[in-house]
């Protein structure tokens, strides 16, 4: 087989070092330092951003390969050590550029079975970030059975002179109605890696940490967001696992001293998944991607360049018009699935009259069942005449229009009830199935859009409400799962499921392109499905479906590092019966990222609209420019949902944005360590200014020790404000 020559390109080089070792390097914002003796499976040893490219001992294969009859080279549940793996050699590289960025390919052979290996990364010059996919071919004679491959494996975490044990591993959870928990725990301790004395018993370690997703839920456990730091120097590696999947990332104990760590990034493989793929000759398969950043300033560093990783793979699906749009929905705390034109028209009013841009109905407005329980009949998607009597949803819709809003509606695509009578019209293929059945949860089957019926279906109803009712704005909702997939035309259900997730991606994207001027939410039951592989193409996500106006600040705070600031769409749901300040708290959740309104406005108090007004154009005029260009950090810590205190900060070019919810008693004292401005001195409290609310008493803002700003309510009821610091 043919394998391709080394290119001459600035932007890598191969030379051999004082050791005689073949070294390849690349460079656009992230640099790499790449092992490709002949002898060995190539091997990421040196990964840096701004600083200079050095080597380590890192002995991590680049890529771990797993085939039926050839699993581990030595034992274990975790995915190193892989037989196919460790025989890969390099084969050569391949090089490109265009406008938007630079690529490196690097292919690897395994003569035995005839498997040629590509990882591709690919990153802008913008930003110390890279994104990966690794291909498998067969070029050989026989069939062969993948069971897991992975996107990306590297060792290379430390640099000469740094040690492992001061590792810190920062990790979320993602749990429904309790989303975006962080938590920075010491690598080696009782829950993480034990150092077992490797040297000694002359083996590889066994034991990792490890995160995993199963089904189509795949942010309702562990996040497929991480980073390893070393608070000792600053250096941290912070990656993303983009798949609206199944995916697995783990951290290896591999051996003593600096390569005794390995991180490993996988998408659906057969140990968690049931995921299984033949490949017959002339065939070949693609990993989901991931994504890589490096900082040399710890993990807020670390996500600021993902940040900017994030928008720049964004930028075809991200304008002005998608990234701004306030909306206001009528579900939560308000209407809650129960819409009527009678409960609408009155909060259309009240909506735009503060100032919403687009009014969205929530789910049920398809639904003339009596008793309200339609989720056993959904997928038509036609308006009810029995909520909308006299002039019927297009009545709402035109009293929206001339309130000068936006039409939004609520969705869930990807199900049919199973009452409905679409169930029995569209063929059992259309659907996912397992066992020659039907797969059900909740009342509903799942279309499974690898189908042309399934896709049909879908165009068919995108097309007739987009075109004869003018909707602009969509809620996509993604209440149930499947499970572990579907055999129906899969050579495992792990493999049917994928090839389902990778078609419903595709055909949002063709959706996209056919209507680019409609916004689209993912809320997937309240961001159990936030994953970068829906995020890249969708404008905004719910970032939860939390009905506690006191529980949401630690959800919202802690999404930026999931999820793009802008794209944060936190519920502000102020109520006629909340304090003044219980509604500035929860409008404050609102302003920390993506403003999205909700509450009964229409029953409201003039003054009471007058502070959410405030928020509302606080937001169009002036906060939503600022967090589609900032990255987070966390002047308190990492928000804690058992805190009394919570803290976000939005940092862009020109200023900082920043948040604080308290949730104590009147005597609390909340300290912020704001660092220093870009002249080099510290934050002082002249420096911070209130943005919001204005009308209400101020706190005490002073001075704590350490160059901390100290703040003081001064209420035992909820209380939020937003502060702007001028980076002068």
């Amino acid at each position: 087989m043919s394998m391709p020559a080394l290119i001459d390109d600035p932007l890598a080089s191969c030379e051999r070092d004082s050791g005689g070792e073949a070294l390849l390097t690349w460079s656009a914002g992230l640099q790499l330092l790449l092992d490709i003796r002949p002898d060995r499976p190539v091997t990421v040893i040196g990964i840096a951003g701004d600083d200079p490219l050095t080597p380590s001992t890192a002995s991590q294969p680049l890529v771990e390969l797993m085939i039926t009859g050839e699993g581990r080279a030595r034992t274990t549940t975790q995915f190193t050590n892989t037989g196919v793996g460790t025989r890969l050699r390099y084969a050569g590289h391949r090089i490109s550029r265009d406008d938007h960025g630079q690529t490196l390919e690097v292919v690897q052979a395994e003569p035995r079975d005839g498997l040629v290996v590509t990882t591709t990364f690919r990153g802008s010059v913008d930003a110390q970030a890279a994104r990966v996919t690794t291909t498998v071919r067969n070029t050989g004679s026989t069939p062969v059975v993948v069971e897991a491959i992975s996107s990306l494996a590297v060792g290379a975490v430390l640099v000469q002179g740094e040690s492992t044990h001061d590792l810190v591993l920062y990790r979320g959870t993602g749990e429904q109605l309790a989303e975006n928990r962080w938590s920075a725990t010491p690598l080696w301790s009782q829950t993480g890696l034990a150092d077992f004395n490797s040297a000694h018993h002359n083996q590889p370690g066994r034991g990792g940490v490890t995160a995993v997703s199963t089904s189509t839920w795949s942010t309702a456990r562990a996040l497929p967001t991480a980073a390893l730091v070393n608070p000792v120097t600053g250096r941290s590696l912070a990656w993303q696992i983009e798949h609206n999947g199944g995916w697995r990332w783990e951290i290896d104990n591999v051996r003593d001293g600096e390569e005794s760590v390995s991180v490993i990034l996988l998408g659906p493989e057969d140990l968690d998944h049931q995921w299984s793929l033949e490949l017959k000759p002339g065939e070949e398969f693609t990993t989901v991607p991931v994504s890589i950043a490096v900082a040399d300033n710890g993990f807020e560093d670390a996500l600021a360049q993902l940040t900017a990783h994030r928008r720049w793979l964004r930028r075809e699906n991200s304008t002005p018009a998608r990234s701004s749009l306030l909306v206001f929905n009528d579900y939560m705390n308000t209407l809650n699935g129960n819409p009527t034109t009678a409960r609408l028209l009155p909060l259309i009013e009240a909506a735009a009259a503060v100032g919403a841009e687009c009014f969205c109905i929530d789910a049920g407005w398809y639904d003339d069942s009596e008793q309200g329980d339609w989720w056993t009949t959904v997928g038509e998607w036609i308006p009810s005449a029995r909520r909308f009597p006299d002039g019927g949803l297009g009545r709402v819709i035109t009293a929206i229009r001339a309130a000068g809003m936006k039409v939004g509606l609520w969705l869930e695509p990807e199900v049919v009830g199973t009452h409905s009578d679409l169930a029995r019209a569209l063929p059992d293929e259309a659907f996912l199935q397992r066992h020659g059945r039907r797969i059900a949860e909740h009342g509903r089957y799942f279309l499974d859009l690898r189908h042309p019926a399934a896709r049909a279906q879908l165009d068919a109803a995108f097309d007739r409400l987009i075109t004869s009712l003018g909707i602009d704005f969509f809620k996509l909702d993604y209440n149930v799962t499947p499970g572990p997939g579907t055999d129906l035309a899969a050579f495992s259900v792990g493999a049917g499921l994928l090839g389902h997730n990778r078609a419903h991606l595709q055909w949002f994207a063709e959706l996209r392109r056919r209507y680019p001027r409609v916004i689209f939410e993912n809320c997937s039951s309240g961001a159990m499905r936030a994953d970068f592989a829906m995020l890249e193409l969708f404008d905004l996500q719910s970032t939860s479906d939390q009905e506690d106006f006191r529980l949401y600040p630690a959800i919202a705070a802690g999404a930026p590092a999931q999820l793009l600031p802008e794209q944060a769409g936190n519920w502000a749901y102020p109520q006629p019966w909340m304090s003044d300040e219980e509604i500035a708290y929860t409008m404050v959740t609102g302003l920390s990222g993506r403003l999205y309104l909700s509450g009964f406005l229409d029953r409201m108090t003039e003054a009471q609209r007058r502070l959410v007004a405030a928020a509302v154009s606080l937001s169009k005029h002036d906060v939503r420019d600022h967090v589609a260009a900032a990255a987070p950090r966390w002047p308190a810590g990492l928000p804690d949902w058992y805190a009394d205190h919570v803290a976000l900060g939005l940092v862009g070019p020109d200023r900082t944005l920043l948040y604080v919810w308290h949730r104590g008693d009147a005597d609390s004292r909340i300290s912020l360590h704001l660092g220093s401005l870009p002249d080099g001195s510290p934050v002082t409290p002249g420096d911070l200014t209130e943005l919001y609310p204005r009308q209400l008493r101020p706190w005490s803002v002073t001075s704590g020790p350490a160059d901390t700003v100290v703040l003081q309510p001064g209420v035992t009821e909820c209380s939020a404000r937003v502060y702007e610091i001028q980076h002068r």
